[in-house]
């Protein structure tokens, strides 16, 4: 059965944390999406300036969880600042967690997470500037290139793409992780 996966973005998203975990998946043979807040093209940030457009494939508020098999969260200080005010990306983002699917957010990705009150109780790492807003919604973070935590995938910055991506794959292919809980 193919699995099909959700990139979760906005405009300002960090464009390898997008663009890598992608190829990886597709590479798979997974089906991505990258669902948005909006139709037409979303904007990549690289190198602290605008980068390339890319296509959305679905809007949040015309999906739901049940249609996918996990989630991916880039990260880009933009985007997840701006997810995680919208009502409809919350209630996309905790449902994964609520159907016991795999999510997996890099970077600044993990803000989401914290406002989609799904990070409590939970072994997490970020960028390291977002420490503290995990460590007082609850979360317990480490310093590592990726940590997993029952399908919660969580890795640091660009610099850590290879592992995070492995392991995205890994839980993928694991499936529904019945521990796994929102």
């Amino acid at each position: 059965m193919e699995k099909k996966i959700a990139i979760l973005a906005t405009d300002g998203f960090e464009e390898s944390e997008l663009k890598s975990p992608k190829k990886a998946m597709e590479k798979e043979g997974f089906d991505v999406d990258i669902v948005s807040l909006k139709s037409g093209k979303i904007k990549a940030w690289s190198d602290g300036n605008w980068s390339n457009e890319y296509d959305v494939d679905k809007t949040v508020d015309k999906v739901s969880a049940k249609q996918y098999h996990a989630l991916v969260l880039p990260g880009g200080v933009i985007n997840p600042d701006l997810l995680r005010v919208e009502e409809d990306a919350l209630v996309f983002i905790r449902d994964f967690f609520k159907q016991s699917k795999p999510v997996a957010a890099i970077c600044h990705g993990p803000w989401s997470l914290i406002n989609a009150d799904v990070v409590e109780g939970r072994t997490m790492t970020s960028y390291h500037s977002i420490r503290k807003d995990l460590e007082n919604a609850g979360a317990l973070w480490v310093d590592k290139e990726v940590v997993v935590d029952e399908a919660l995938v969580t890795s640091r910055s660009p610099k850590d793409l290879d592992a995070f991506n492995d392991k995205l794959i890994e839980e993928i292919k694991e499936g529904k992780h019945d521990l796994q809980h929102a």
